[in-house]
């Protein structure tokens, strides 16, 4: 397959490294110092001590010169979309799908959901409906990406854990397409499997990524830091329950319980998660998709969120005051 990774991050190169190992045509968007790394260098993935340099792959800053894509996988962060959303379907070919590996509930939750919310614009991620308007549900499978991983330096991408992306069509529908994108996965190294429900699975990684990010970003620990500390593993314990309480709400379910979801997490260790990564550097956090739009559902649905609206006001502040200041903790932006 023509396979293009927009955003070739620590999850969007890990991706592109695995595909292009198994025979794929890859072409990565990226920018800055990590693009001129990967021209120069090619794309380095680090896997427990296995080094892959991935030297046969297209990479630009200009979408527009990437046509004909059998697949495009979107691993931009969600409050990235909006500007690249009318360029992305012009990357595909005439039956080429898009795959969207974004944390938090999607644009397109709502699309092609049978029941009484089918169609809603999701306005804190889609504030006037563009990303919607822009890109034919119809061409969209939802992706949800477990691993962890980070970007060493320019170029370089290390795994830390982790290899699941289930997929799984918006109608829950189990297609040839999808099912074809399941087996490119696997066969990349990948454990992939093909979803009837995928919105209950978004809400599975939701779960952990709406409390636990904005805490670690909030307090600068990892994951077992917070699992093991008692107020703020209780706090997550509470974001978590309001946040079960809408997804309910809205027809989701949750295949393990609350406490085996912190459990998880607190089993991952030392793991800096992605928003205190992108503090550390300076880069606008991922709020609004991770925690704003549950708030925002939680209206909908009338379901009270106090404590993920205290710690939402928090990290909102801090991102705020991040940018106007240009602080950076560590390290220089990718």
């Amino acid at each position: 397959m023509k396979v293009c990774v927009v955003g070739a991050g620590a999850i969007g190169g890990m991706m592109a490294a695995k595909l292009a190992n198994t025979g794929h045509q890859l072409s990565v968007i990226a920018r800055g110092a990590h693009l001129e790394a990967i021209r120069n260098n090619g794309l380095k993935y680090i896997e427990s001590g296995t080094e892959l340099v991935i030297t046969d792959l297209f990479a630009t800053a200009d979408m527009a010169e990437v046509t004909g894509q059998d697949l495009v996988l979107l691993g931009v962060k969600a409050h990235q979309i909006a500007p690249i959303a009318d360029k992305l379907q012009d990357m595909l070919s005439d039956d080429g799908v898009i795959v969207t590996l974004q944390n938090g509930i999607p644009w397109w939750y709502f699309q092609r959901l049978a029941g009484d919310f089918e169609n809603n614009v999701v306005r804190t991620v889609d504030p006037d409906g563009a990303i919607a308007a822009a890109i034919d549900p119809r061409r969209i499978i939802g992706c949800i990406a477990y691993p962890a991983a980070t970007i060493d330096e320019p170029g370089v991408i290390r795994h830390i854990e982790g290899n699941r992306y289930p997929v799984g069509e918006l109608d829950g529908s189990e297609s040839e397409r999808v099912q074809a994108i399941c087996k490119a996965f696997v066969e990349a190294g990948f454990k992939s499997f093909v979803l009837p429900d995928i919105r209950s699975e978004i809400w599975l990684k939701l779960w952990g990524n709406l409390s636990f990010n904005p805490i670690s970003a909030l307090t600068h620990s990892t994951l077992i830091d917070i699992c093991q500390f008692p107020q703020t593993r209780a706090l997550a314990a509470q974001m978590m329950t309001e946040a079960q309480q809408v997804a309910e709400k809205l027809g989701a379910s949750f295949r393990v319980s609350l406490e085996r979801r912190i459990d998880g997490a607190e089993a991952v260790g030392k793991h800096k998660t992605s928003m205190l990564q992108d503090l550390e550097v300076g880069k606008a956090l991922e709020i609004d998709g991770m925690l704003g739009v549950v708030i925002e559902l939680g209206e909908q649905t009338g379901v009270a969120t106090p404590a993920m609206n205290t710690v939402y006001a928090l990290v909102s502040l801090l991102n705020k005051t991040v940018q106007e200041q240009g602080i950076k903790i560590v390290g220089e932006p990718i």
